[in-house]
Order: structure tokens, then C-alpha cells, then sequence
């Protein structure tokens, strides 16, 4: 089928400028000028309201009561849940566990169908631990943190081929030699829930690490030691020109400023908006289980029951462009690209999602000045819509 966008303000990676485009068999295949029109099977106003490329949400561990660990129906309807905010690509995230439950969890996520009807592009796993530094648990469960064991990731590795993400704490005990099995395999390297000293996560960047999962967020930064100062992580991520970082940006993991310094020291193609989200995300406030611990959902966010640490995020994806752009001021065609194409890079995948242009994968959105989505197309099949 030939469908037709027109009237529409078109975010394009480093412009938004009016006009439409067409799609055919799933992908784009014109873009439009404006007033243009073309002929096809369908056409679709988009009432002068934004059309953008889909959201790729890297980080999230559920939605709508489902958590992406229990069962494969739970995976379809917590990525369904996040589709209808905009993300039309995902990856589903882990949380620390025993060995069992891992390899449980893999065994079932190879029964997953990865294209399907009513839901995103599942673009494989992101295994988040067990291997944390336990002095940066955060929500990760303390009772399963370890050091990486090959006996144990080697297993996991033959029994699954969809990991696409591995984060750990890469100072720990032999995390060197399963940093260098990671990267042989192509699987992208995160720093997460690490006590790493800046000259560690330099170290581990020489043997490929690519990313700074949930930047800010259970990661070292500058400290004292005997009068002398020690830059952490957090430097690191700044300083090294071509980390990709993470920003859970739901207003209540990083502050206004920090998300200015975020985006004025990385720039756009470097910065990854993610959700982080549990299974609260889209439900009521009030308690949750979180991998054996509990977590309240209050004020907007999810945290643990002592309200010392946050435990995840309750966001989708629309929310994150909505807050970037409100605290930042940032064009909206770079707060889009960083929770589009940028992801997609560090993905991968860049060169056949994540932006529009001409002969990439129609995986589009229609919303409008408040982020409010109104049109939802994955892989060329409209989702949800109340455009037609």
C-alpha cells in the first residue's frame, strides 16, 4: 500500500520544516515539499502537527502492570503499552537476578516474536547486570551482585543469540576479559552501577566500552582522596568525546541543569534518552515488586520504599521529549534525535531507522506541540491513529 502524509511539519535530524512524505511496503519513499501531494492508495492529513520519526527506547524494563521479565505475553504488553507513547522500537531490559532466573529468562525471551502485530520493533535483549558494584546497587537487588563469571555469561551466550547490550561495573574482578567476549560478539559494552575511577572507565574504553547506562545515576564521580581529587565516571563520560551516555530525562532523575550541561558538553549525537521504566509506568501510584524488592510509585516517579534512591523511572517515551525540550530549550529536532537516530546508532541500526529519509524503514509519528501523540506507524502498519 502507497499511503501519502501531507500537511505536516517534518522533524528531520537538523531541521523542522513543512511538508509530507510517502510510504510504500514499509518503508519511506518520498519526502514532500510543502503543498505537495502525491498519488496514493491512502492519504493522511496530519493538520499541520508535527511528523517525526518513531522514539527507540533502549532502557525500559516494563509498562502497564507487565514486567518484560515474566513471560513472553508480559513482554508483548508492556512494549505495547510503550508504543502507544511513541516508541516504535524497544529493547527490553533485565534486572539483577539469580544465574537460574537469567537463564530462564533467556530460554523465554528466544520464544519472542520480535515482529508483531500491535507492537514495536523488539530489537533484542539488554541484560542490566548482575554484575554492579554493590556499594552503587541502587534497586538492583544486592543479594545477587556479583563478579563476572565466565562459566556463567558463556552459558547465557550459547543459549541466545538476541543480546544486543550488556551493562556491568567494569572495574570489577574479570571484567576485562568479558568486556573483550562482549566485543568480539558485537554486543554494545555499558558502564552501569559502577564504583569505577575515571582511569578505569578510560581503560575499559580502550577495549571498546561504548556507553554510560542511566549517566548521573549509581556511577562515581569526583572524589577526595589524602587531599588529592579523582575524577570519576562522570568525568569520563565528558570527557571522553565518543561515550554515548544515557539520560532518564522524566524530570526527577536529573535536574534542569544538569540536562543543559548534559546537552551543551555531549550534543545530540552522543545522548540517549531512555526511559528506564518498570512495570509501574502507565499504572496507579502505590507499591510494585521490582526483582524481590519493593518500590513505591509516587510524585511522578517510582523509588524504594526508605524514599532513598529512585528504582527506575514511570516514563514513556513522549514524556522524555516533552521534559528535555521544556527544561532545555533545545530545538526539537535535536531532542528527537536523541531519542531516535542517536539510539539507533548506538544500536547499529542507524541506516535503516531513526530518522526520515528516503529508503529507510517507515517507522513514524504524528503529535503535536505538547508531544501528545496521535498517529503511531511501525514498519509501514499504522498502530494507532485518530487521524483516519
Amino acid at each position: 500500500m502507497i499511503t501519502c502524509y501531507h500537511n505536516a511539519r517534518l522533524v528531520l535530524p537538523d531541521a523542522v520544516r513543512a511538508g509530507g512524505l510517502v510510504t510504500q511496503d514499509g518503508t519511506i519513499t518520498a519526502i514532500l515539499p510543502e503543498g505537495a501531494r502525491a498519488s496514493a492508495d491512502r492519504e493522511i492529513d496530519c493538520g499541520g502537527m508535527y511528523l517525526s520519526p518513531g522514539f527507540i527506547d533502549i532502557h525500559v524494563h516494563g509498562a502497564g502492570g507487565y514486567d518484560f521479565m515474566d513471560s513472553e505475553e508480559a513482554v508483548y504488553g508492556a512494549s505495547r503499552c510503550h508504543m502507544l507513547h511513541g516508541t516504535t522500537s524497544i529493547v527490553p531490559t533485565t534486572i539483577t537476578g539469580s544465574r537460574e532466573q537469567l537463564l530462564e529468562f533467556v530460554e523465554m525471551f528466544n520464544r519472542v516474536e520480535l515482529e508483531r502485530p500491535g507492537c514495536p520493533h523488539i530489537l533484542g535483549l539488554h541484560l542490566e547486570g548482575p554484575y554492579f558494584a554493590a556499594a552503587q546497587a541502587g534497586a538492583q537487588n544486592p543479594e545477587y551482585l556479583r563478579c563476572p563469571q565466565p562459566e556463567e555469561y558463556e552459558e547465557v551466550l550459547r543459549r541466545t543469540d538476541r543480546i544486543r547490550r550488556w551493562s556491568f561495573a567494569v572495574e570489577l574482578e574479570g571484567a576485562d576479559r568479558f568486556l573483550e567476549v562482549l566485543h568480539r560478539r558485537g554486543i554494545i559494552t555499558s558502564l552501569a552501577h559502577s564504583d569505577a575511577s575515571f582511569a578505569q572507565v578510560r581503560h575499559a574504553h580502550d577495549l571498546g566500552l561504548s556507553c554510560l547506562t542511566h549517566f548521573y545515576s549509581c556511577m562515581t564521580t569526583v572524589r577526595r582522596k589524602n587531599a588529592y581529587r579523582y575524577a570519576g565516571a562522570i568525568e569520563a563520560g565528558y570527557l571522553l568525546d565518543d561515550l554515548y551516555v544515557e539520560a532518564i530525562t522524566d524530570g526527577s532523575h536529573l535536574p534542569a541543569e544538569l540536562l543543559q550541561l548534559i546537552y551543551k558538553c555531549k550534543r545530540p549525537h552522543r545522548v540517549c534518552l531512555v526511559t528506564d521504566s518498570i512495570l509501574a509506568a502507565g499504572m496507579p501510584d502505590g507499591e510494585y515488586d521490582l526483582g524481590g524488592l519493593r518500590c513505591i510509585k509516587e510524585d511522578g516517579v517510582a523509588k524504594l520504599p526508605d524514599r532513598s534512591a529512585f528504582a527506575g523511572s514511570v516514563a514513556t517515551t513522549d514524556m522524555l521529549v516533552r521534559t528535555f525540550r521544556r527544561l532545555t530549550g533545545a530545538p526539537l529536532e535535536d531532542v528527537v534525535r536523541m531519542a531516535s537516530l542517536t539510539p539507533a546508532e548506538l544500536m547499529g541500526i542507524g541506516g535503516r531507522t531513526g530518522s526520515i529519509r528516503v529508503g529507510k524503514a517507515a517507522d513514524l509519528l504524528v503529535f503535536d506541540e505538547d508531544i501528545h501523540i496521535h498517529h503511531v506507524v511501525v514498519g509501514g502498519r499504522t498502530e494507532t491513529s485518530d487521524l483516519l
